[in-house]
């Protein structure tokens, strides 16, 4: 099995417990369920720099970035630096997450599109992430096929939120829909968690301009985000050249500085 089989495995288990303990009907009771989710799209098509500061504490290829990180410290900070969206880890088991901590981040953060980014491939995962205060949801096309994907992006809408739909493979770009917002292109194989930035390019530039674009994982030099803007994305989630560092959103302003 490849780490995306067993996180996937992993996640079906989990969520049967959850939508005993935490049925819909509680979930739509949150404080943040009705409320006017922010645009991400529209934040990455306005921004200058486009980046998407990710919290994570840890990652199955890396083990432990940041043990202990807390969420309310670090995403409000990243808010300040001028991130144009903010990507919170809602997996617990294999990277240290939780929907707790995209509510929590939701608390503090008060301007910025936040993304719940989780391997989301059931209807209840939408509900929760909305009840979470997130605007936006990642739809993975390798782990869903493209019915299933149309579906949930439909379903996304309808709960106002956005939907960033990631690709890795060329087959994929078939899961790309009407109500699909974001396009992202993963630069590692989440089967491998090897990282390639040629491959990432060559499928970007086959994904049509319609569609926002965005660069997902292994970029750490603001020279990577200047050659791949030039190759059409407008968006750049980064997570572990940031939390590595002492002050995560310090490393961000610092990385936003050395763009202009």
């Amino acid at each position: 099995m490849t780490i995306l089989d067993k996180i996937v495995d992993n996640k079906r288990i989990e969520l049967e417990t959850m939508k005993k303990e935490m049925p819909i009907e509680l979930l739509k009771e949150s404080e943040y369920f009705n409320r006017k989710g922010f645009s991400m799209k529209q934040s990455l098509a306005n921004s200058t720099s486009g980046i998407i500061s990710e919290f994570k504490r840890k990652s199955p290829s890396k083990g432990f970035i940041k043990e202990g990180a807390i969420v309310t410290e670090i995403t409000p900070g990243y808010e300040k630096a001028g991130a144009s969206g903010i990507s919170v880890l809602a997996d617990k088991d294999f990277f240290g997450g939780g929907a707790a901590d995209v509510k929590a981040a939701r608390g503090v953060v008060k301007h910025t599109p936040i993304l719940f980014k989780e391997f989301l491939f059931d209807e209840y995962q939408l509900y929760l992430a909305k009840a979470s205060g997130a605007d936006v949801v990642l739809l993975i096309a390798s782990i869903m096929d493209v019915e299933t994907c149309h579906r949930l992006a439909a379903k996304a809408k309808e709960l106002d939120l956005e939907t960033l739909l990631e690709l890795y493979e060329p087959e994929e770009v078939s899961h790309i829909h009407p109500t699909v917002d974001m396009v992202g292109i993963n630069n590692r194989n989440l089967k491998t968690f090897e990282v390639d930035l040629a491959a990432s390019i060559k499928l970007c530039n086959s994904i049509p301009d319609d569609y926002l674009k965005v660069s997902e994982s292994g970029i750490s030099d603001p020279e990577t985000v200047k050659m791949l803007r030039k190759e059409g994305s407008r968006g750049f989630l980064m997570g572990e050249n940031f939390m590595k560092q002492a002050d995560p959103a310090a490393g961000l302003a610092n990385f936003i500085a050395a763009l202009k």
